[in-house]
């Protein structure tokens, strides 16, 4: 991780996503998936470089949105978060049988979790 950090490799592909996808609950969803294999701290302070405070300001629901995506989308994958990683150690979970068993369930809560929050946006509120 801190190679990727130190090398702004992380910064870059925030930045790529931004130019190509111009979307930014596209981008936050698939910063979520990606903390399944990616550390989402620095993930998530890549994001953070690339939404600016004024146009986003601490209580926008961007914000909320790459909290929920970038701590649920850990789960994906048993070695995306630190819980996944010390229960591997602690209970003997095999990553393959994790892969095979849980992970499909955790990406459907983790898709009905960011629609019902997406849905919920753009019924109610203004669009990111």
């Amino acid at each position: 991780m801190a190679v990727l950090e130190h090398s702004t490799l992380l910064t870059h592909f925030a930045h790529f996503l931004a130019d190509k996808l111009e979307r930014v609950d596209v981008i936050v969803f698939m910063t979520g998936l990606a903390s399944a294999v990616v550390d989402n701290v620095p993930l998530v302070a890549a994001s953070m470089g690339m939404y600016s405070l004024s146009h986003y300001p601490p209580n926008d629901l961007l914000w909320i949105f790459l909290a929920y995506c970038a701590g649920t989308g850990g789960s994906l994958l048993v070695i995306g978060s630190a819980a996944g990683i010390a229960a591997m150690g602690l209970e003997q979970i095999d990553f393959f049988w994790y892969m095979k068993k849980i992970s499909w369930l955790a990406l459907i809560g983790y898709i009905a979790g960011a629609a019902t929050f997406l849905l919920e946006r753009y019924l109610f509120q203004s669009h990111f």
